[in-house]
């Protein structure tokens, strides 16, 4: 973790009247990783919380919304999905120099690594798939009306929404002609399912990473909270479980997220994407998922065109280069990784 970056004098000022049940900050650090809204741990006399804020500078229009963060998991204070609890929300950019919000900091484990080389069962990898498993299913069966979250979104059309707004990104930031990204449009675009009408509160980046654990040495394996709600909005609940499913085909090899792809899942005790999906499915009480191929095609198409997105604001001097020509360069292993889907449908 890194020095702070804000003044913790008028943070406590602000803090001491806006939420004084968090005691008065003693000393902040920054938190490592990727996260697109700086992250900071608040020591303070009450105990450790966690600040949230926006960048600083201009901003994309809807981009680092911690304001949607704080509202959903308000909302979902006393639901099944766990979730840290919000203490305030500070939308005066004065303040800090941009939005921020504190949250109660959540003992556990964050695991990086799809294959959990960490634990030491198989028992404890499958008991962990399953509480994911558990928790997502928990997110799509809450009543977004009971919880006052009827606005937080557009219903209906999702997937088609979806694809048109992805295509025109891609577009946008696209440097050469991919074959493969092509018929991978072409194919989505001919295959969009009809709108089921189904509508529930979807996080948008489900994944290990984005989720506190239980330390290792509870072997209950429980999820404590579910983070990174950034891209949360109201959509189709099968977009959050094929992105998960997505994540798992990648290659075992990626430095950054690595997938199950080649590695014996039953020997890890993790389940097969059959069964994690029948799984979620007898949760949901649901018979099974029509057009399967299509929502999984989807995710690799979306995020094929999140990292063009990094490619092109790399080229124009908008982006840590190294690391984006990194990112960029998976756009067409991702589409080919989506060819056999696109061919046995």
């Amino acid at each position: 973790m890194t020095s702070h970056s804000f003044s913790i004098d008028e943070l406590n000022a602000y803090l001491a009247a806006a939420c004084p049940a968090i005691g008065k900050v003693k000393e902040t650090s920054k938190f490592s990783g990727g996260q697109s809204n700086p992250t900071f741990l608040l020591t303070t006399s009450a105990g450790n919380y966690v600040l949230r804020k926006q960048p600083p500078g201009k901003l994309l229009k809807s981009a680092h919304a911690v304001d949607r963060e704080f509202r959903v998991m308000q909302a979902l204070a006393d639901t099944e999905v766990p979730v840290p609890v919000v203490h305030h929300l500070c939308e005066d950019t004065s303040v800090l120099g941009s939005m921020f919000y504190v949250m109660d900091f959540v003992e556990g484990d964050i695991y990086w690594n799809s294959a959990l080389p960490e634990c030491n069962s198989e028992q404890a990898r499958h008991n962990m798939y399953d509480e994911m498993n558990r928790v997502m299913a928990a997110l799509h069966n809450v009543n977004i009306n009971e919880i006052g979250l009827t606005d937080y979104g557009k219903p209906g059309n999702y997937f088609a929404r979806q694809l048109s707004r992805w295509t025109q990104q891609y577009r946008a930031s696209e440097l050469t002609k991919i074959e493969e990204i092509e018929s991978l449009i072409a194919y989505l675009d001919n295959n969009l399912p009809a709108d089921d009408g189904q509508v529930a509160l979807v996080h948008g980046d489900f994944r290990l990473d984005n989720m506190i654990f239980a330390p290792r040495s509870d072997e209950t394996a429980s999820v404590r909270a579910v983070l990174d709600w950034e891209l949360s909005t109201l959509g189709h609940p099968y977009a959050d479980l094929a992105y998960q499913c997505m994540q798992l085909r990648l290659p075992a090899t990626l430095p950054q997220a690595p997938g199950l792809a080649g590695l014996g899942r039953e020997a890890l005790g993790i389940p097969s994407e059959q069964a994690y999906v029948d799984t979620y499915c007898q949760r949901r009480g649901i018979d099974g998922i029509d057009n399967w191929n299509f929502y999984l095609a989807f995710s690799f198409f979306r995020l094929a065109a999140i990292l063009q997105g990094v490619a092109k604001r790399a080229q124009d001097g908008n982006a840590s280069s190294d690391k984006a020509r990194q990112l960029g360069s998976m756009v067409r292993p991702l589409a080919q990784m989506a060819t056999p889907l696109i061919q046995s449908a």
